[in-house]
């Protein structure tokens, strides 16, 4: 296959593409700095959202597009104009994406777009998304995200909205800013510790993406998490027990709030996914539980 990739120089893009190219798939990476990309077989980078570029030129016979293009929501405090930034990079990336399958006189068969499982949360009625704050906010960007994908769907493109939990990674995803206190005996209850974790481990999500790839009865919005979600309380008590450090500190919730701003409520907030959907997927989860998944990853 032909796969091509935005926001493949990211933690799950790259990851996506090592699984591709094992498996002797083509890959097209799409990004900003194409140019200073060293060369590998069977994958090539091509310039996208620069001024004068046309990535679809180079983007003929591909037959899986995913999407994963958009600023990060875990850096930096969330000021009025990060906030921006993280919804309009995603919707900006996304029709894009569309622009080039409907340029594309042999469209990809399938399409693959990043969502966030906050897609699912209750909207609540406001005069701006400004005004949304945490988890509100996040739902607003990820539902606006999905309706920008689903244009593919009136092309005749299977679409599939991969609705992101918390992804856990040795070096990056949000494992090692979550360990860190640990490390330095500082670990405890975050805010009230009853919030719900919906995670993954890395390897799961390559996984199930893998799975939706090859199953074409797969499609719509689903559930990229393990189907066991914890609370952060238990979230925190298995790194302790794991890293042999205790689980005595609490932070609360108003000094999470003076340190990282509005960012802290996806923490003080929390989400529990519905795993319903998982059931009927037919993936069978290498890390279905917190316990094993935190040991390879740690250990």
């Amino acid at each position: 296959m032909r796969i091509a990739v935005t926001g493949g120089t990211g933690f799950v893009g790259k990851a996506l593409a090592k699984r591709f190219l094992e498996e002797g798939n083509q890959v097209v990476i799409l990004t900003r700095k194409a140019k200073t990309q060293a060369y590998q077989p069977n994958l090539s980078y091509v310039e996208w959202l620069t001024e004068g570029s046309r990535p679809e030129e180079h983007l003929k016979d591909i037959d899986v597009f995913i999407n994963l293009a958009g600023e990060g929501i875990g850096t930096g405090r969330w000021t009025a104009g990060k906030k921006e930034k993280i919804l309009h990079s995603r919707l900006k990336a996304t029709q894009e994406v569309i622009r080039i399958i409907k340029s594309l006189n042999k469209k990809p068969n399938l399409l693959i777009n990043a969502s966030a499982v906050e897609a699912s949360l209750p909207d609540r009625h406001a005069s701006s998304w400004a005004d949304l704050t945490g988890m509100e906010f996040l739902s607003y960007v990820a539902r606006r995200w999905e309706e920008e994908a689903r244009k593919a769907e009136e092309m005749g493109i299977r679409t599939v909205l991969a609705r992101f939990g918390i992804l856990l990674g040795k070096e990056e995803g949000a494992l090692p800013k979550m360990v860190m206190p640990y490390r330095f005996f500082t670990g405890g209850r975050v805010g009230s510790g009853k919030q719900w974790v919906s995670w993954i481990h890395i390897d799961d999500v390559v996984g199930l993406i893998c799975h939706a790839i090859k199953h074409e009865e797969i499609s719509g919005p689903i559930p990229v998490t393990s189907p066991n979600p914890v609370t952060m309380d238990r979230f925190g008590r298995e790194i302790a027990r794991i890293l042999h450090r205790p689980h005595w500190l609490p932070i609360p919730g108003f000094l999470l709030k003076v340190a990282l701003g509005e960012m802290a409520l996806l923490l003080l907030q929390g989400n529990k996914a519905d795993t319903e959907r998982l059931l009927g997927l037919g993936y069978s989860f290498r890390y279905p539980d917190l316990s094993p998944a935190l040991e390879d990853l740690l250990k």
